[in-house]
């Protein structure tokens, strides 16, 4: 039996309030990756500014970095690790994002993308996992760097 008209109106309602929430949650998820992608730039210009002191605000507290054979735990290591990088006046490489995503929750993001040299040539790719910490401020808690394979 069909419901009655009165009891039609609450469900096109909720029905229409699902599809503004999953409309409202994809425009969430799509701002968020774009907030991903500006703050991956942001700490790419770190290094082609010179700015080791800027560099450090990406890097979490307790972030892992895997580029060696030992793993930099925590940010005075990845700082310090990092500092032989901002010594010269020309940046040793650069990096920019070309694949980002992000949970559904807003709370971890991936980006990748390639690391070229002074010359632009790709030299290899990085992965980094960012997590919004407190003050919605995105931290990088894991990245790895991989040189380029030749066939």
């Amino acid at each position: 039996m069909p419901p009655k008209p009165p009891q039609l109106l609450p469900l096109l309602l909720c029905a229409g309030l699902a599809a503004c929430c999953v409309k409202a949650r994809a425009q969430s998820v799509a701002s968020v990756r774009d907030e991903v992608i500006a703050t991956e730039r942001a700490f790419a210009r770190t290094m082609a500014d010179r700015d080791q002191r800027q560099f450090s605000r990406f890097i979490s507290a307790e972030a892992v970095f895997l580029s060696g054979t030992t793993p930099l735990r925590g940010k005075s290591q990845v700082v310090e690790a990092w500092s032989k990088y901002f010594k010269t006046a020309q940046a040793p490489f650069s990096w920019q994002p070309d694949k980002v995503e992000v949970l559904e929750s807003g709370t971890l993001a991936l980006s990748s993308g390639p690391v070229k040299d002074p010359a632009g040539k790709l030299v290899g790719t990085f992965t980094s996992i960012w997590r919004r910490e407190a003050g919605h401020v995105w931290r990088i808690v894991f990245d790895k760097g991989n040189e380029v394979c030749t066939p």
